[in-house]
């Protein structure tokens, strides 16, 4: 089962008045960096990892962003880099990538699927951008991607998206596990 079909383009993103969605790539380091650093600790726990540790270095987020680079080019993956309107800083990032293998035969059924991740910087939660973000995101997979479904996968150590995503209407699904053994919580519309 295919990912995103082959043929079809892939958006090159969304503007809002408060964001803009662009592919992410390694031009966006020191911004990327900037973004990543200030949330050190809320993304420990979105990602239910040590990373970034408290010397991630720059050097490491720029092998991170080319990896990312090289997955969307591929087609294998799709990360995008949430800037503000002016493009001087990033807010955060979105990840769409395939559905984990351990649950594709619950959230696969039809083809392309995706899973969804993303992340606001700290300092601009009390703003509501991730509320702002998360609804862009739903009307843009509507109008503009060919994925036949989309999931939301959120750590459980994260319960304030988990507050998110059920405000806005999602409905938890059962939950899955990563091929690194770590669970996720799921959301659907």
């Amino acid at each position: 089962m295919e990912f995103y079909p082959i043929d079809a383009s892939v958006p090159t993103g969304i503007r809002t008045d408060r964001l803009l969605l662009r592919p992410l790539t390694v031009a966006h380091v020191d911004l990327d960096y900037a973004a990543v650093m200030a949330s050190r600790e809320q993304l420990n726990r979105w990602s239910q990892t040590t990373w970034p540790t408290p010397d991630f270095t720059l050097a490491e987020n720029r092998a991170d962003l080319e990896r990312h680079q090289r997955e969307h080019l591929a087609g294998v993956a799709f990360t995008y880099t949430v800037l503000n309107p002016a493009e001087n800083r990033c807010l955060g990032c979105v990840y769409i990538a395939p559905v984990p293998q351990s649950a594709q035969h619950i959230y696969t059924k039809e083809a392309c699927a995706a899973n969804v991740t993303f992340w606001v910087r700290s300092d601009e939660l009390h703003t509501d951008l991730d509320s702002h973000l998360l609804a862009t995101l739903r009307a843009w997979f509507t109008a503009e991607w060919l994925f036949a479904r989309v999931i939301f996968t959120i750590s459980p150590q994260n319960p304030s998206q988990a507050a998110l995503l059920e405000h806005a209407g999602l409905t938890e699904q059962p939950s899955l596990v990563l091929a690194d053994g770590r669970p996720r919580r799921v959301y659907t519309e």
